[in-house]
């Protein structure tokens, strides 16, 4: 492996996930400041967006019209810190697509229980040690 294209690809992720972080932050005080404050419009938009802009992502590498930069910075980078839902869209999509119905819904269940799981576990005993 090329050192200099780990590094290369190392500050491009990481370029992009400082702009998708940023982005994210902007969204969600847009939100607030338009009164959206009793339902997550804000986290919402950024998943569709996200998974809209994923899918465009895909299919420009997927047709060889841009590069691994291009994936590194904006797949990885910006909708890995806009929003994570943009790569689990994505592999959801690439399932179905792959007539893997069974595979999808399982994957879609599993991602969403265990995650709420995951965040309920995280609470509870962060709760209990302060």
């Amino acid at each position: 492996m090329d050192v200099h294209l780990t590094y290369k690809a190392t500050g491009l992720v990481m370029a992009g996930g400082a702009l998708g972080a940023a982005l994210r932050f902007h969204g969600t005080q847009l939100a607030v400041r338009l009164g959206h404050t009793g339902y997550p419009f804000a986290t919402l938009g950024v998943n569709v967006i996200g998974g809209f802009a994923m899918g465009v992502v895909a299919a420009l590498v997927l047709r060889g019209h841009v590069g691994e930069p291009i994936r590194h910075f904006a797949a990885v980078g910006v909708l890995g810190g806009f929003t994570t839902f943009s790569a689990f869209s994505l592999e959801m999509f690439q399932m179905i697509e792959r007539g893997q119905m069974a595979l999808a819904l399982g994957y879609a269940l599993l991602s969403v229980s265990l995650s709420l799981a995951a965040l309920a576990a995280g609470y509870a005993i962060t709760r209990g040690l302060t």
